[in-house]
């Protein structure tokens, strides 16, 4: 077999990118970064660390544990999705997500699932001074999300059941105990029954969100649309005009998906 030859630097390098490159390596094959071994290895200052990890953090590329040690996070395995299909879906979907933004003054997001994981495709940032800023390419558990339980939601009793129970389920660290399992089900009905889901800090402290689901012509959920609020508006996702807003904003990028699918 052809040995490969060793990659060489390029010529000119970005020491910040350099680093923070390296910062994923060490969450990838060891597990766990903590700040002060880090920034001996870097050559930096261990402010310089904090930074570089503040910004993983923020992407999903880590997480902080209850030790403060740095762990891999929901982005760092998560799978390449197919470019044309959610292309399609994120220029569809623009145009009416920043004229929901515009009515409601807050933060709109398109998100699509992939096994158990939900991930924010694109955002439009809303324009209050107290807002929730855009998460463009961050990636989250659906079962704790307003998007993804309404994307699970559309899936059968079932498939829930093979997602979050059994060796599979347990290996991927999604198990849900048989009786919280039981519990998240009688979730999704309800869910489902109401056509969109809300949630209040369970993702993200001080976020709430409200999110109905985008159908393909065949009725499958294949994208969530929702609004991201500070938990302290979190009561305006209960009042008419909003929920309007965001079913009418739904049904036109449904029906822009089918026009374009049937065109």
């Amino acid at each position: 077999m052809q040995k490969l030859p060793p990659p060489s630097p390029p010529p000119y390098t970005v020491g910040s990118v350099d680093r923070a490159l390296r910062l994923l390596h060490m969450l990838r094959d060891r597990g766990e970064v903590r700040i002060k071994p880090a920034a001996r290895e870097l050559g930096v200052a261990e402010s310089t660390v904090h930074r570089l990890m503040a910004m993983l953090v923020f992407h999903g590329f880590a997480l902080q544990d209850e030790t403060r040690a740095y762990v891999p996070g929901y982005s760092l395995g998560a799978v390449p999705l197919k470019a044309s299909g959610t292309k399609v879906l994120r220029d569809v979907a623009a145009s009416h997500m920043e004229a929901l933004s515009r009515v409601t003054h807050e933060t709109v997001n398109l998100q699509v699932r992939s096994g158990t994981k939900l991930r924010f495709l694109w955002s439009y940032e809303g324009d209050r001074i107290l807002r929730i800023i855009s998460r463009v390419g961050a990636v989250m558990p659906a079962a704790k999300s307003a998007g993804g339980r309404v994307l699970l939601a559309g899936l059968a009793d079932k498939t829930i059941v093979r997602l979050y129970h059994g060796p599979i389920a347990q290996a991927q660290g999604n198990a849900m105990p048989p009786g919280e399992l039981q519990e998240f089900l009688s979730e999704l009905r309800e869910h489902r029954r109401n056509g969109f889901a809300t949630t209040n800090g369970e993702t993200e402290i001080g976020v709430a969100a409200i999110a109905m689901p985008i159908r393909a012509d065949d009725g499958r959920p294949i994208a969530a649309l929702t609004i991201s609020i500070p938990t302290v508006r979190y009561d305006e996702c209960f009042d008419g005009s909003f929920v309007l807003a965001l079913r009418q904003s739904r049904d036109a990028i449904e029906h822009d998906l089918h026009e374009q699918a049937a065109g």
